[in-house]
């Protein structure tokens, strides 16, 4: 459905604003990374399950651990442990879950006024925290063991910030 507006509605009205020639020519979103640090469960086996279950369950897609790079003794933390949780997702499954994350799960954050644009970066990349799992659908609030915070990261190819900011008002993102 997002996948249909862009190719539809959004390049034309992106061409015609911003001058380009070419369909190619026009900001796309290559990926979206969700991240997400376990920090203090990196040794509870149970935790690990029940965050790689939730998800799997947003994303569509298993998660892959991340691993600390280097050992650091003020946080007790070893080379090669597990430090967080990381998915990539392109392609039908980013649109998808970029619609949910639109138009369910924005909405259904606690006092939620929009995005700052300050969230948009140099790049053109947008970062989105949130601090609880349960804004998504997928999740029954019965079933959660752990509330977990996250970080999305919209990823575009264009390096200009104003062409980001604009794909992004158009895709329906909800920026002040």
């Amino acid at each position: 459905m997002l996948q249909e507006k862009y190719k539809k509605e959004i390049i034309p009205m992106m061409r015609q604003k911003f001058g380009l020639k070419s369909d190619l020519a026009v900001p796309k979103i290559e990926k979206v990374v969700v991240n997400i640090g376990i920090g203090s469960e990196s040794k509870d086996e149970k935790s690990h399950e029940s965050i790689v279950k939730d998800l799997s369950l947003i994303t569509g897609q298993k998660p892959v651990f991340t691993l600390a790079k280097k050992a650091i003794s003020a946080f007790k933390i070893r080379q090669g442990q597990p430090v967080g949780l990381k998915v990539t997702l392109r392609r039908k499954r980013m649109f998808d879950f970029l619609d949910r994350l639109i138009n369910v799960a924005l909405p259904r954050t606690r006092d939620f006024r929009g995005l700052p644009e300050k969230s948009i970066d140099q790049n053109g990349n947008l970062n989105i925290g949130i601090k609880e799992q349960i804004i998504f659908p997928e999740i029954s609030q019965e079933d959660i063991r752990k509330i977990f915070s996250m970080e999305i990261t919209v990823v575009t190819d264009t390096k200009d910030r104003n062409k980001a900011e604009e794909l992004f008002k158009l895709m329906g993102f909800p920026i002040k």
